[in-house]
């Protein structure tokens, strides 16, 4: 369905005043217009899919974004609950270069850009003091993927990565699908296939807000981690290698917490991180889907549900927000005003014998999925 079609359907919907309220919005829809340009030879597109309960996400090839994500509090008023820009341009011009990115080769930090594989050395770039983070200086954030299929609800993109591009070695074929179903899940599946041995770690960088983007802090959200343990990491926010218990610790998010509740406590990791910026090694499941996070904004009675086959959810609570970048509507984006839930494998698992391979070889197929459910307390059992 393309942006004029929604446009009508959406004002069709308002003036009918059908059941549910969910037709209350107004969606404030970036025009598809605003992406149709050219960068680096490729064609860049945002892409509008909409499922059957009004649900809406924005998408552009470029980085394989999550532009905007529109869904209903417990009144079926709609909000945009993810932080972006209106034009490609702003991207690339943020501060903050990851808002709503698909990230790889490797997902989180490798530490000193440095790892062995099959007895050979690789040097990646240093973007994050000493370490490297997200895939490089120009990881698959930055690039314009090719599109491979759009239909109202669905998107696929591909992008491949040539050998020893940001130092990786292998050609690797990759492929993220978007998808916005019926149970009003914003679910993403990636797929890749390489010619060499390398690590790969792909994930999912929205930054959410169940207020709406911009509007407010998230310290008040409550927190529910499926982990008994996590990762601690160094000053640097390099894991140590240990897997460590939440237990008693501000780490611990087995029940329901606010997330501000604890962040300023007089412990070690909240300091290196600026507050929570850390892996949570999550509880193991015998089904193909696990469930990782729960949170529940109480004013707006929204909550956002995640599901993976991952062994490690990343939570990072917006601690390097300052303000300095102007998103959608020139709302600034300030200091813990939102917060990402990254499923992926741990931070520089290839350099810890002891964490889970990320480790692709030529034989195998990769494949990741991680679901993002939204509900109200209104429709709580």
């Amino acid at each position: 369905m393309n942006f004029i079609k929604l446009l009508l359907f959406v004002l069709t919907m308002g003036l009918m005043n059908l059941s549910c309220n969910r037709e209350k919005a107004p969606y404030q829809l970036i025009p598809e217009s605003n992406f149709d340009t050219i960068i680096d030879g490729k064609q860049v597109k945002l892409f509008t899919l909409v499922n059957d309960h009004n649900l809406v996400a924005q998408i552009t090839n470029l980085g394989g974004r999550v532009v905007s994500l529109w869904v209903p509090d417990r009144n079926g008023t709609f909000s945009d609950i993810v932080l972006g820009f209106d034009s490609p341009e702003a991207y690339l011009q943020a501060n903050e270069k990851y808002f709503g990115a698909t990230i790889g080769r490797y997902g989180n930090r490798i530490a000193n850009g440095h790892f062995i594989l099959d007895d050979k050395e690789y040097t990646l770039a240093r973007n994050n003091g000493p370490n490297h983070l997200h895939g490089g200086k120009k990881g698959f954030c930055d690039v314009v993927w090719s599109v491979m299929e759009h239909s109202d609800n669905t998107l696929t993109l591909s992008y491949k990565s040539e050998d020893m591009e940001e130092g990786y070695p292998g050609n690797l074929m990759v492929k993220v699908r978007f998808e916005l179903t019926n149970n009003d899940e914003l679910k993403i599946e990636y797929w890749a296939k390489t010619d060499k041995a390398t690590p790969v770690n792909l994930t999912h960088h929205s930054f959410f807000n169940l207020l709406g983007a911009g509007k407010g802090s998230i310290n008040n959200h409550e927190l529910m981690i499926n982990a008994y343990h996590y990762t601690p990491v160094d000053e640097t926010l390099i894991p140590s290698g240990e897997i460590a218990s939440v237990s008693q610790t501000p780490m611990d998010f087995t029940q329901s917490t606010a997330i501000g509740s604890r962040i300023d406590h007089d412990f070690t990791q909240l300091k290196y991180g600026k507050g929570y910026d850390h892996n949570w090694v999550l509880n193991p499941d015998s089904t193909k889907l696990n469930f990782a996070a729960r949170v529940n904004e109480k004013s707006t009675g929204r909550i956002l549900e995640v599901y993976t086959n991952e062994p490690g959810l990343q939570f990072y609570g917006g601690n390097f927000l300052d303000g300095q970048d102007k998103g959608k509507n020139n709302l600034p984006y300030e200091f813990r005003t939102a917060f990402c839930l990254e499923t992926q494998h741990f931070p520089d698992s290839p350099n810890h014998d002891n964490f889970p391979s990320t480790i692709l070889e030529p034989e195998q197929n990769y494949y990741s999925i991680c679901i993002y459910r939204f509900k109200t307390d209104a429709f709580e059992n």
